[in-house]
Formats: C-alpha cells, structure tokens, sequence
C-alpha cells in the first residue's frame, strides 16, 4: 500500500507538474542567437576576405589535400615501397598534421575572436531585449539552453525572437550613426 501510494506521488509530480511548471518558464541560447544575426553574418564574411584568415584556410585545405594524397599512395603502393620509403611518407604525414594542427588553431582563435568582438558589441542590446521579452512573456525563470538540460519544448525558446529583435535594432542603429 505505502509502494502504490509512492507510486501515485511520483506519477502526480512527474505528470501533473510540467504542465504548471512551463508557465513562466522560458530557455535561450545566447550564443546562437547572437551568432545568427546579420551583423554576425557580416562580421564572419569579412573574416573570410581577411588576408590572412584566408591564406590560412586555403594553406589548410592545401595541406590537408597533400595529406590526403600521401596516405591514399601509401596504402595503394604499400607493398611496393621499401621500409624507408614507407616510414619518409609516415613522417610527411605526421609533419603535414602537425602543420595542419597548428593552422587549424589560428582558424579557430580568429573566429573566436570575431565572435567575442560581435558578443561585446551585441551585449547591451542583447540585454535589453531579454528584459524586454521576459516583461512581455512574464518570465519567471530563464534557462540556458544546452546547459545539462535533457529536454525543453521549443516553443519555450527564445532564441530566434532575441537573434530578431537583435537585427532589428541593428538595423534601426545604422540610420543613426550615419
């Protein structure tokens, strides 16, 4: 009798709660929802027509290509190369990861870095739409999403409405500063 009346509790709060739960609650991936506007789209872009991101990338797909061909001839002419032939085309490979390694680190650290100069940039606005939007939706609780949460309905996510609103008050910002 005490198992069945455990049973039914947990039943009610694992069914019943949700439903008043949801009410007020909301979840929002900032990250995305600056990285997806427009001002971010432009900031990348420029990014990929930097000389010296652009050099990289290209570098990187070089070699990456060369790689690629060195390890396809060695498994093709395996058992036609000598040892030394062998263990030459082994280190090219190494060496060539290596460089790639090293040029996939600077890629990274410049997006990186364009994404935190748009975040900076975004981070008033951002704010103030959040504000704004957890006064209209009556939000009592704000949620990151992806933070060890299992499961969220999207119709509590509030990314797509602040990356809007984020680009609308980008666009209402050029007017003014020009």
């Amino acid at each position: 009798m005490k198992n069945i009346t455990k049973f039914y509790l947990l039943a009610f709060l694992f069914i019943a709660s949700p439903i008043h739960a949801l009410d007020g609650i909301a979840v929002i991936d900032m990250r995305t929802a600056v990285l997806s506007t427009q001002v971010a789209a432009d900031a990348f872009k420029a990014l990929e027509e930097d000389p010296d991101y652009s050099s990289n990338l290209e570098e990187a797909k070089s070699l990456q290509a060369d790689r690629q061909s060195i390890a396809e001839k060695l498994q093709k002419e395996l058992e036609t190369l000598s040892q030394e032939q062998i263990a030459q085309m082994q280190k090219d490979i190494q060496d060539k990861g290596k460089d790639l390694e090293f040029l996939a680190g600077k890629i990274q650290q410049a997006q990186e870095e364009t994404a935190q100069k748009i975040f900076a940039q975004s981070g008033p606005s951002m704010q103030k739409i959040i504000s704004e939007l957890i006064a209209a939706k009556q939000i009592k609780v704000l949620l990151a999403k992806n933070e060890t949460m299992l499961f969220s309905d999207p119709a509590l996510d509030l990314t797509d409405d602040v990356t809007s609103m984020l680009d609308v008050a980008a666009a209402e910002a050029i007017p003014q500063s020009e």
